[in-house]
């Protein structure tokens, strides 16, 4: 149990209620939000909230801001390989951390995340504890970074970046929630989110 709070339970952070209440106590304390702001409130050893926030990010209508899915792709795989080679806390480049929102812009997508943020807290939780451990997460690691790869060519493909960022974020909320059923559907959605991927490139290159 130590090894897995770690990896992903350090700071307090244990649903996705808590992550928003946290951007909301940063926004209401300061004009504008960074990334390395977000990572000193959630814990530099939750790595959950780091897979599923920028994740999230992409799934929603900014997703479609062009190379956005790719800068986010970025942040994931870093967080991904330290969690594969079991860091204990999450460490991200400057350039990364100095990345931010104005305060009221965070607010807002904070409130209308709140719905969906109290569904998936009451439909995920706790189940199968066992497939949440250090070395599940590992696995879960190598996954999110083949589906990191699908990204910046699905960029170029409305909306294709879709599917690899929901799997992300799958096995993201798993591990925050420690969701062992979850994680597995995770795994299920990456296989399929990669055969999705090279589906659709290869579509394109034929088209082509």
């Amino acid at each position: 149990m130590a090894d897995n709070e770690q990896q992903d339970g350090g700071g307090g952070v244990h649903n996705v209620e808590d992550i928003l209440d946290r951007l909301r106590d940063l926004a209401g304390r300061q004009d504008r939000v960074t990334i390395g702001d977000v990572v000193d409130a959630m814990g530099q050893r939750s790595f959950g909230p780091f897979l599923l926030i920028p994740a999230l990010i992409d799934i929603s209508p900014i997703g479609s801001i062009p190379t956005l899915p790719t800068l986010l792709a970025v942040m994931i795989v870093i967080t991904a390989v330290q969690l594969l080679l079991g860091r204990k806390t999450l460490w991200l480049p400057g350039f990364i951390t100095r990345r931010g929102a104005k305060a009221r812009k965070v607010k807002k997508a904070a409130d209308k995340l709140d719905e969906l943020a109290r569904r998936l807290d009451r439909w995920f939780h706790g189940r199968l504890p066992a497939l949440t451990s250090p070395w599940f997460q590992r696995l879960a690691a190598l996954a999110i970074i083949a589906l990191t790869f699908t990204i910046p060519p699905l960029e170029l493909i409305p909306l294709a970046t879709t599917a690899p960022m929901a799997a992300i974020a799958a096995f993201g909320l798993a591990m925050l929630v420690r969701d062992g059923l979850l994680m597995l559907v995770a795994f299920a959605g990456s296989l399929a989110a990669i055969g999705f991927g090279i589906s659709m490139l290869m579509g394109g290159a034929g088209g082509g």
